[in-house]
């Protein structure tokens, strides 16, 4: 993700989040830290054909923890692996910045999200209550231990 993504990231961010999207501001925040010998974070975008952004996703690595901080993909892309490709290259991401192990939180009430996470080896390990906001929405907080990549599912597609 590069400063000229923002703006349409923002657009799908919307659409995808509309009562919790992130600010422009948060955006531009995380991707401070994602350039330099300094990195510490990693965005992604994804681009159908004609340059349209369907989808993206951020890691954030502080001493060897990865937090996937936000991924999402366009609803007319649901169901065609391209959540599973953003997480793997995320998760390569986390093998990159030498994390141990990787967490993030998922809505309770976002199986479909929660069924890829376990594909990937995440586990469950707390919640935190009230997280998502409007709406007082629990956060499920989902663990993995550092992994390789090619330890992934293989996702088909491109």
């Amino acid at each position: 993700m590069r400063w000229w993504d923002v703006d349409p990231v923002l657009e799908l961010e919307r659409a995808i989040f509309p009562e919790d999207a992130w600010s422009p501001g948060m955006f531009w925040s995380e991707l401070a830290h994602a350039r330099g010998p300094l990195a510490t974070r990693r965005y992604l975008v994804a681009e159908a054909p004609g340059g349209r952004i369907v989808g993206y996703g951020g890691l954030a690595a502080i001493d060897g923890t990865g937090d996937v901080q936000t991924i999402a993909t366009a609803q007319d892309h649901w169901g065609t692996g391209l959540g599973a490709r953003l997480l793997t290259a995320l998760l390569a991401a986390a093998t990159d910045f030498e994390c141990h192990e990787v967490l993030l939180e998922v809505r309770v009430d976002n199986a479909r999200a929660q069924r890829l996470y376990e594909r990937f080896g995440f586990e469950p390990i707390g919640f935190r209550r009230g997280y998502y906001q409007p709406g007082n929405v629990d956060a499920l907080v989902m663990r993995r231990p550092s992994q390789t990549t090619s330890e992934a599912p293989s996702v088909q597609g491109t």
